[in-house]
């Protein structure tokens, strides 16, 4: 457990040297890496969305693919086809970016969902099925998609089966003025700072076995189903029910129970606490939730909604 905290704490400071700023988004996407997961990245252009999930596989020495969507992306850019050769008289598999072990998926709204799908099945059970024929995954296969929030032009929106998929939400923010001061001095000089190898592939995957087997108490349990219950347009929400259209469904229980997890090892702690589950109910439940049409007249947001949720919590 110790010697987990450390390296964790090793990848923390190894990422902070590529990314100035920014401690809240950068832990999360750590969580998701020490989950095992998959992350949603949602910020305005020019914030290093790119750049921390490039870090990311320099830090855990993963192999790195960038798929950068566009309208005319097909399914067969990102899983391959198989390919006639002449000499051998048959067909061969050209692979495409997703065999890898980091899938950066840049602006996937960008690309229509017929695209969008072709991600679904290597996301839930590491594999891809082209022809036929199932072929397997890295078993460190993870897929990092950034979106823009103010850009809506010729986007797709994503389907709520592909939502639930992502672990995470993560809102890349501004940085504040010292951070970008720094960022100025340490990105226009003659020499940038950049990470280090600092975990191998096997360490990540050691690592996410100890996070499973974190123990987690009752309360910490209760207080999850009770967060993911209510956030859901049924009896468990009360009169909050009335406005959500759609809800969470249990596999978002089941990443806040690793995310909460894996924030205690991030913090050298042996077990999670309420806290955690107040700290990560925003970026786990608000893609997984929708209002109705009357609660969004009446101006009510989906941040709010779980603000008000986790308030139950106390």
């Amino acid at each position: 457990m110790n010697k987990a905290t450390e390296l964790a704490a090793h990848v923390r400071g190894e990422l902070g040297k590529a990314i100035v700023g920014q401690r809240e988004s950068l832990d999360q996407l750590l969580l998701v890496m020490l989950v095992g997961g998959h992350a949603l990245v949602e910020g305005v252009p020019g914030l290093a969305k790119t750049l921390a999930v490039k870090a990311l596989a320099q830090i855990f020495q993963l192999k790195f693919q960038r798929v950068q969507c566009t309208p005319d992306l097909m399914p067969a850019d990102i899983l391959g086809a198989n390919v006639f050769n002449l000499s051998t008289s048959s067909f061969a598999l050209h692979r495409g970016p997703i065999f890898t072990d980091l899938l950066l998926v840049d602006e996937i709204n960008r690309t229509p969902p017929r695209t969008q799908s072709a991600l679904l099945e290597a996301m839930e059970e590491k594999q891809v099925t082209i022809d036929g024929t199932r072929y397997e995954l890295s078993k460190s296969f993870a897929v990092f998609a950034t979106q823009n929030p103010v850009e809506f032009e010729g986007t797709y929106p994503l389907p709520e089966a592909q939502l639930d998929r992502f672990l995470m939400e993560i809102d890349v923010d501004y940085p504040d003025r010292d951070a970008e001061r720094r960022i100025l001095f340490d990105t226009t000089g003659a020499e940038e700072t950049k990470p280090k190898a600092a975990m191998t592939a096997e360490d990540l995957m050691a690592a996410q076995r100890l996070v499973r087997r974190l123990p987690v108490g009752e309360s910490v349990i209760e207080a999850i189903l009770s967060l993911v219950r209510s956030a859901r347009p049924s009896a468990d929400a009360g009169p909050i029910g009335k406005l959500i259209a759609w809800g969470p469904s249990p596999r978002a229980s089941q990443a806040l129970m690793l995310a909460v997890r894996a924030r205690a090892l991030l913090e050298g702690r042996y077990a999670p606490s309420i806290d955690d589950v107040v700290a990560l109910a925003e970026p786990i439940l608000e893609h997984r939730m929708a209002l109705t049409f009357a609660a969004r007249a009446d101006g009510e947001t989906i941040q709010g909604i779980v603000g008000r949720l986790k308030a139950r919590l106390g």
